[in-house]
This record gives C-alpha cells, sequence and structure tokens, in this order.
C-alpha cells in the first residue's frame, strides 16, 4: 500500500484523466449491473404470455441495446483514459530516474551496470504501465460489481444468496495466499531480466574483445543462462498462477451448481419465479467473471509492484554529494585551490588518499606523479566534487567545495580525461559539447589547437562525421585530440589533464604540448602524465606514493633530492 500511495502521489499530474477513468468505470459499471434488470423484466414478460405486455417488449429491447451502447462508451472512457494516463506517467517517470541518476555521486555507480540501470528505466517502468492501465482499473471495476451483484442477489433471494457464495472465503484466502507465494518469485524474474540486459550490454560493447580471445561459447554459456533463468522464473509464477486460476475457476463453479439444483428445486416448488432464476445466473455469471478476472489481475499487480519496487530504489537512493539548501554561486574564479588534510576512502577498509594538504595557487601548473593506484585520479575526482573528503576540506578561492553549488564549480573547470567518451554524434557537436552556442569558426579554431583538425579534415564529411558509438569509428590517438579540443572550446579557468596525450604518438603529442603551453596560460591546471616530456614543464609536481603526498618541487628540485620521483625518471617510467 505504501508503494501504491506513492505512485499515486507520483502522478497527481494526471489525476484528472484518472478521475475520468473512474467515471468510465462508474458508468460502466452501473450500466453492466442494470442489463440483467432489463433481461429479467423481459423473461417475466415472456414465462406471463400477457398479451398487453407485449407492447413493452420492443421498448426494453431498445432500452437494453441502449445499456449495452452505454457500456461500449464508457468502456471506451475507462480504456483510453487509463492509458492516456498511465503511459504519460511511465514518461514522465523514466526521465525522473534519469534525472535523478544525473544527481547521484559516482559512489552509486561503482556497483550498477549499466544494462541493470536501463532495465529498471525501461523494462520496470513497463510493469508501472500495467499497474495504472490495467491492475487498478480493473480491482476498481471488478470489486464495484462484485459488491453490486452481491446486493443485488441478496434483493432477490437472501437464502439462494448466501448458499451461492458460501465458496468465497475460500477466494479470498486462496488470494491471499498467491499474493504472498508469487510476488518473490516476480521479484526475481525483474532482478534476473536486469540481469541479462546488463550481461549484453557488455558482452556487445565487448565484442572485439569476445572474438579476440575466441570466449564465444563462454559468452553464449553467461547469456543462455540468464535468459532460462528468467524463463524459469516466469514459468514458477505460472504454475502459481494455473493452480491458482483452476481453484478460482472451479469454487465459482460452485456457486452456479448451487443456484441450478437448488434454485430449480425451488423453482418447482414455487417459491422462486423463473425470472429471478435466470436473473439470478446472469448476476451469478457476472460476480464470479470478476473473482476469475481478480485473479489474472493479482498476477499482473504483483509484477507491477515487482517492477514499481526496483523503480522506487533508485528514485530513493541516497545522494552522497549533497549542495547546502542556499549553495554559493561561483564567479570571477581565480583558480586558488586548497586541500586541507583530505583523506577519502571508497570503502571502509580501502583508503586511497590519507592526509593531503596542498596549494595551488591561481594559474599554476601543478603535476601529479606516482605509480598506478596512489590516488591520482581520485585528487581530481574530488577537485571535481564527484565525491566529498571523508575527512578534511577542498576549498576553491576561499570556499569551501560543499558550500558551492555544483553548477557553479563544475561550470569553471574543462577536464580531458583517460577514458574519452564520445556521444554518437557528429565531430562538430562532440567538440562542442562542453559550449554550446559556439559557432563553426570557434569549433573549428579548437581543434586546430588540439591537433584535431589535421585528420578531421581527410575525412568525406569533415566536421559532420558520425564518430559511432563511443566513437568507435576514431582510433584512441583521434578520440584523444577531439577531447582536448572540446576542454580547449570550453575555455575555462581551471584546467584538468587527465592522461591527456596517453593514446597519442610522440610526434603529435609534441604538436600538443606545444598548442597546449599556449592554453595553460593564466590557467591554473592539474596535469596527470607519464611522460617527462608533460610533466617537467610544471610549477609545481606533486609526488603521491601509496595516497600520501611524500615530495613537492620541480622537476629540478626533485631530481636532486634522490626520491621516489628521481628513481622513477631513473628507470625510464617518466621518458
Amino acid at each position: 500500500m505504501k508503494l501504491l500511495i506513492s505512485l499515486v502521489k507520483s502522478a497527481r499530474k494526471y489525476w484528472v484523466y484518472l478521475v475520468v477513468t473512474l467515471v468510465g468505470i462508474a458508468g460502466g459499471t452501473a450500466a453492466q449491473l442494470y442489463a440483467p434488470l432489463v433481461v429479467r423484466r423481459l423473461t417475466g414478460m415472456a414465462v406471463e404470455r400477457d398479451p398487453a405486455l407485449a407492447d413493452l417488449a420492443l421498448p426494453l429491447g431498445l432500452l437494453l441495446a441502449g445499456v449495452y451502447l452505454a457500456q461500449a462508451g464508457f468502456s471506451f472512457v475507462r480504456s483510453y483514459f487509463s492509458h492516456y494516463a498511465a503511459w504519460k506517467f511511465v514518461a514522465d517517470l523514466r526521465t525522473r530516474v534519469y534525472d535523478r541518476l544525473q544527481i547521484l555521486s559516482m559512489k552509486f555507480y561503482h556497483d550498477k551496470q549499466t544494462g541493470q540501470i536501463m532495465s529498471r528505466i525501461v523494462n520496470d517502468t513497463n510493469q508501472v504501465e500495467v499497474l495504472i492501465a490495467h491492475a487498478v482499473p480493473d480491482i476498481l471495476v471488478n470489486f464495484v460489481i462484485l459488491i453490486g451483484v452481491a446486493t443485488i442477489l441478496f434483493v432477490i433471494n437472501p437464502v439462494l444468496a448466501a448458499l451461492s457464495l458460501v465458496t468465497m472465503p475460500l477466494l479470498v484466502v486462496l488470494s491471499v495466499w498467491f499474493a504472498k507465494k508469487v510476488l518473490p518469485i516476480f521479484r526475481v524474474a525483474q532482478q534476473i531480466l536486469g540481469e541479462m540486459n546488463a550481461n549484453l550490454q557488455d558482452n556487445i560493447s565487448g565484442m572485439k574483445e569476445i572474438q579476440v580471445f575466441n570466449q564465444h561459447e563462454r559468452e553464449h554459456d553467461k547469456i543462455d543462462a540468464s535468459t532460462q533463468g528468467h524463463a524459469n522464473a516466469i514459468l514458477r509464477s505460472l504454475r502459481l498462477s494455473a493452480v491458482y486460476g483452476g481453484a478460482v475457476q472451479y469454487f465459482s463453479s460452485i456457486g452456479t451448481v448451487v443456484v441450478i439444483a437448488y434454485g430449480g428445486y425451488m423453482a418447482l416448488g414455487y417459491r422462486i419465479a423463473v425470472e429471478d432464476i435466470v436473473a439470478f445466473l446472469l448476476y451469478l455469471g457476472m460476480f464470479f467473471g470478476p473473482v476469475t478476472a481478480l485473479a489474472r489481475t493479482n498476477e499482473d499487480l504483483q509484477t507491477a509492484i515487482a517492477g514499481a519496487e526496483r523503480v522506487f530504489e533508485i528514485l530513493n537512493a541516497e545522494i552522497d554529494v549533497k549542495e547546502k539548501e542556499n549553495p554559493h554561486e561561483l564567479s570571477n574564479v581565480r583558480g586558488h585551490i586548497v586541500f586541507n588534510n583530505v583523506s577519502f576512502r571508497y570503502t571502509d577498509d580501502q583508503e586511497v588518499l590519507k592526509d593531503i594538504s596542498v596549494e595551488i595557487k591561481p594559474g599554476e601548473r601543478v603535476a601529479l606523479v606516482g605509480p598506478t593506484g596512489v590516488g591520482k585520479t581520485t585528487f581530481v575526482n574530488l577537485l571535481n566534487r564527484f565525491y566529498d573528503p571523508v575527512e578534511g576540506s577542498i576549498t576553491l578561492d576561499g570556499y569551501d567545495l560543499r558550500d558551492v553549488s555544483l553548477k557553479s564549480l563544475r561550470h569553471h573547470m574543462s577536464n580531458v580525461i583517460q577514458d574519452v567518451f564520445l556521444f554518437n554524434d557528429t565531430l562538430e557537436e562532440n567538440i562542442g559539447y562542453g559550449a554550446p552556442g559556439a559557432n563553426e569558426t570557434e569549433i573549428k579554431n579548437a581543434a586546430q589547437l588540439a591537433r584535431a583538425d589535421d585528420f578531421i579534415s581527410q575525412l568525406k564529411d569533415g566536421y559532420a562525421t558520425m564518430v559511432g558509438e563511443r566513437g568507435m569509428r576514431l582510433s584512441g590517438g583521434q578520440k584523444q585530440r577531439v577531447s582536448i579540443a572540446r576542454a580547449v572550446l570550453r575555455d575555462r579557468p581551471i584546467l584538468i589533464l587527465d592522461e591527456a596525450t596517453a593514446a597519442v604518438d610522440v610526434e603529435t603529442e609534441k604538436k600538443i604540448r606545444d598548442a597546449m603551453d599556449e592554453v595553460m596560460e593564466n590557467r591554473t591546471t592539474v596535469i596527470i602524465a607519464h611522460r617527462l616530456s608533460t610533466i617537467k614543464k610544471a610549477d609545481k609536481i606533486i609526488v603521491l606514493n601509496e595516497g600520501r603526498i611524500e615530495d613537492i618541487g620541480t622537476h629540478d628540485e626533485l631530481l636532486s633530492r634522490g626520491g621516489l620521483y628521481a628513481h622513477m625518471t631513473e628507470i625510464n617510467l617518466y621518458a
């Protein structure tokens, strides 16, 4: 119920359509309940064989046709407006889930697969449509019909009504049992479906690796296991549904048997009119129809609840990196960065940075060096505020990063990362991604500075060339140059270069470095690199080792001290 209430509150924008749906439900149900009364009257006239009543037959027939027409009209209103509200709500819900994903910190994604998340946005939200457009309206309709029919049956003949409904307590117990048994199965089915999507996404993205390492059979077995697992989970639920549906149908039929047997006995004794028996059978069919329908609806309801739970897990996920209620909006940033006793760990037993204190002055070029896994990328992730320090603070121009708005913080930064991501769009759109509104000349100038224009101008479609998913139509070096062009065009006071030229050849790297010298002028720049040529011009080199700052100085100062940096240079780690 708590989940259903949350869904209803979330759908308040479409309440008016749901109200129209309720009108359709009420009108259609009233028409459905009224029709047997007209049939009852027509049957009574036929039994009485009174010529004086003959003139009423045609009007009653037309009335019955009108009732059925009204029932069809109300059915359309109910069906269309419930589906309209449901699909519009699902569209909004998918956008809400995506918006939530955009503000969740990187910690949320550590143990999540892309396919799993996509399954929640697409597959699980589809189940919410089933809930709003089918399950809830069907429950309302059938519940109203049950109450209405039961009332009419007791008005016609209380004794026969009580006998015909004797199996109802068993049906209620059976429904509760079914709900408890089947919901966990549907939860498992939705989870397996998410895993299957995750495996498919991974395998399609990694198809080159699968083929290179001849792992076709291994990946076939993995996909087959998830598809078969999902099918088996669904079959377990269907087995329960078959037992439940059969039991409901049997107990429903018992009521009909009672009416035919005992009702016939009463009719022979002239204790009940024939037309009442006919009406009783019509209404009883109408009564147990909803009971059988509720069995199917119960299955839809449990599936929808399982899907909705997975959707709301994202919507209710905790945001680790939170903004203050009225955060400071940065402007005219100079780029004065200070780490004050900063410590950070991804998990309780995985401390990455320990007691980091360092000052980066405005316009200063700072390089981060050290062995793999010592926290260099974590350093810049904290600066971008993808995470918050576990201890200590980071300030920018005197403001604690936790006190400023994320939008204004990231607005003043340009990033070039090693694992370049390009959207499946044109080169022009990818370069201009960080600077909306940039014109063709500005985009081309940035590309020239990043030495990307060299290869773009050779392409048939030039800057209109589609790069493919994740830029798969480009080489690693070409993607990096596009990423650098994107950062150059963005033109921000703080520049972060994380292995910006790792995938380019030495000659291209020299050209880019010369161009970047120009770009880094009067900008605060943080550099992560493994090439000495990139590092040695830095104003300050920070040597990290086992999560701590081991040394700070210029290239010459660090060499003269003969520490870790000198050793790494000596063994050509920074050659």
